[in-house]
């Protein structure tokens, strides 16, 4: 299967990447925006989102493995049926959108979740006293539903409402893991059929997978020794700058 034609550094930053990958699964979601931005600078943003998709898949099933019996499963059920109707909505949003009009939307979608994660790292109590509301359960699953289509960044969405209804560390992380398990399943057939999952992006994924379990063991390893607030906010700078580079602020 043909690759694509990288340099020697561009291939250095897909391995990071894939190996970010691994590590927001084991338990570091802000690291979600991480190998979103970087591939989306290596190829076009729109393509990105299909060589990213199946390494997600691999990244969620060895989560399930590791933290399935910490999964909350009321919280899946009642997040799966918005974040279904985001996907098909962000599917149609791909359809009528062309690469150049692309990057302005990973680049408003990065920029809204670097906002939402900066709000997690300065106000954790903001959405300490949300309830367990049926409204706000279906407008963020809508909302991950349709970044999760859009730009595979749909994370740090599911971490704030997660952290909103209290979960425990270990409960989040196994509740997200069988949550985008499921969910970026369906998306398969959506991104194969919009042409983004080919020969030519699985054979990427298929030399970059590897990194993937390195980086779950890395982020199952820090999630419980580095400071997450000091881990996040250095990402954030990163984020944010290249949010407003895709928005053409510069």
């Amino acid at each position: 299967m043909p690759l694509p034609e990288l340099t020697t550094d561009q291939w250095g930053l897909a391995a990071l990447a894939a190996f970010g990958v691994g590590v927001s699964k084991g338990g570091l979601a802000g690291v979600g925006l991480f190998h979103v931005l970087i591939f989306a600078t290596l190829f076009d943003a729109r393509e990105s989102t299909g060589i990213v998709l199946p390494m997600l898949v691999i990244g969620d099933s060895l989560a399930v493995i590791l933290f399935r019996q910490h999964a909350r499963w009321d919280y899946v059920r009642r997040m799966l049926p918005p974040a279904v109707v985001g996907v098909i909505l962000g599917t149609v949003l791909m359809h009528l959108l062309a690469d150049v009009e692309f990057r302005p939307v990973i680049g408003g979608i990065v920029l809204l979740l670097t906002v939402l994660q900066l709000m997690r790292i300065t106000r954790p109590n903001l959405f300490s006293h949300v309830p367990h509301s049926l409204w706000f359960a279906w407008s963020l699953g809508l909302l991950a539903g349709m970044t999760t289509m859009l730009a595979n960044g749909a994370g740090p969405i599911m971490a704030l409402y997660f952290l909103s209804v209290s979960l425990p560390k270990l409960e989040l992380v196994g509740t997200s893991a069988w949550f985008f398990l499921v969910v970026n399943t369906i998306k398969i057939p959506f991104s194969a059929g919009l042409g983004l999952i080919n020969a030519r992006s699985l054979a990427l994924n298929f030399v970059l997978a590897p990194m993937i379990p390195l980086g779950l063991l890395a982020g199952r390893w820090l999630v419980v020794r580095i400071p997450q607030k000091a881990f996040d906010a250095t990402l954030l700078v990163f984020a944010g700058f290249v949010a407003m580079r895709f928005l053409g602020v510069f």
